[in-house]
């Protein structure tokens, strides 16, 4: 998958599963963009994400925000998508670079309710837009950035209570997400994958696609934890793997069913399904 490509495909993705979680929660719902340059892709794939759920939308508000450079050209490009949209959703097109979208959100009415951003740019992001983003009740906020930008920090300070970053081979960026669900963020993990792009493992080798994918280098990473930080959790192992690896929860639960099966972890109780209370513990022999 090029660089062109992955952001609005993984927004698109994200998207499907968001925002009728969304409205379940509430009648109204933001989606903003902020990006520098004139691609309307992005955009086009927000309103025809949008267009896909209008059957849903009674007695609901959606409004889509977007915010770019080279926003003269369009509403002609995106006419024939917006056309398509019922009434119950609003679109803002505003010029201007990422750094504008705190005055954009308020303008649109995003405090309070849920909103999902997505901000691109091909180094570093706007630390103000990053915070702008958390605005929302609740807030996720999607990036893509250069692949020598420290994403979960930054994310870290702008609110956001659970962040990943992954850093994609073969094209020079980095994707970052902030949320406050663990069930949005390994959703965000499960559409990395569905989308094709090629990411990089804990020791920094490339991940092959399912079914082939190894979990020995999450299984090793697992293990330090355990050593460097004692007994955890399988809920919180899996938090650590979907937070600061490339790899997803399910990934997490075969990386330590190996290593029970090969005797450098042991478990609390002994039996049962290896649900998340499940206390694991390094065997003194791998520490």
């Amino acid at each position: 998958m090029s660089v062109d490509t992955v952001g609005y495909q993984l927004l698109g993705e994200h998207l499907r599963g968001w925002l009728p979680a969304a409205l379940r929660r509430t009648r109204r719902a933001t989606i903003a963009l902020a990006y520098a340059g004139d691609d309307p892709r992005p955009a086009e794939t927000a309103l025809q994400l949008v267009g896909e759920y209008a059957d849903r939308l009674r007695d609901c508000r959606v409004t889509v925000l977007v915010l770019a450079d080279g926003t003269e050209d369009l509403p002609a490009r995106l006419g024939a998508a917006e056309s398509q949209l019922p009434p119950q959703v609003t679109v803002h097109l505003m010029p201007g670079a990422p750094g504008a979208l705190p005055v954009a959100l308020r303008a649109a009415g995003a405090a309070g309710a849920p909103t999902l951003c997505y901000l691109e740019a091909a180094d570093r992001i706007d630390p103000v837009a990053l915070s702008a983003a958390a605005i929302g009740r609740p807030a996720e906020v999607l990036v893509l950035a250069g692949a020598h930008t420290p994403l979960r920090p930054e994310l870290a300070d702008a609110g956001f209570a659970l962040v990943t970053e992954v850093e994609l081979t073969d094209t020079g960026r980095r994707i970052g997400f902030g949320t406050g669900s663990d069930r949005s963020l390994e959703a965000l993990k499960e559409s990395l994958w569905t989308v094709g792009v090629r990411l990089r493992d804990p020791e920094g080798g490339p991940l092959a696609a399912p079914p082939e994918t190894s979990t020995e280098p999450l299984a090793r990473a697992l293990l330090a934890e355990l050593t460097r930080h004692g007994p955890r959790t399988v809920t919180e192992l899996r938090r650590y793997a979907v937070t600061t690896t490339a790899y997803r929860a399910v990934d997490a639960l075969r990386a330590l069913t190996g290593l029970l099966d090969a005797g450098q972890v042991s478990r609390e109780p002994a039996d049962g399904r290896l649900g998340g209370d499940v206390l694991v513990t390094a065997a003194r022999s791998a520490a």
